[in-house]
């Protein structure tokens, strides 16, 4: 059965993804989505199995994307920044980018 994280944990980490990280939001649209050229993306969502993004094209056209975690489900808060990490890395070696170090 999916995970779901409470309120607060989704609040938190969609407000960081959201505030603080608007440019690896879009990345991961442009790599997993359907529109390498989307113009940008916000994230709307997440569960045990994966984040959700709402995503507009370089047309204006909005779409949402459903991005599975790579490492598989998760249940912890922790979890989810290592997913989110990890879908941020695999979309920089996707377009072929050089990803930021991680603290």
């Amino acid at each position: 059965m999916t995970h779901i994280f409470d309120d607060a944990v989704r609040s938190a980490v969609l407000g960081h993804m959201n505030d603080d990280h608007t440019d690896d939001n879009l990345l991961i649209a442009r790599a997993f989505g359907q529109d390498a050229a989307a113009r940008s993306s916000t994230m709307t969502g997440f569960d045990g199995d994966g984040g959700d993004w709402s995503v507009e094209s370089a047309e204006g056209v909005a779409s949402e994307l459903r991005v599975p975690w790579p490492g598989g489900p998760i249940s912890e808060r922790a979890e989810v920044r290592r997913e989110i990490v990890a879908l941020y890395d695999e979309a920089c070696a996707r377009l072929g980018i050089e990803p930021r170090p991680h603290a």
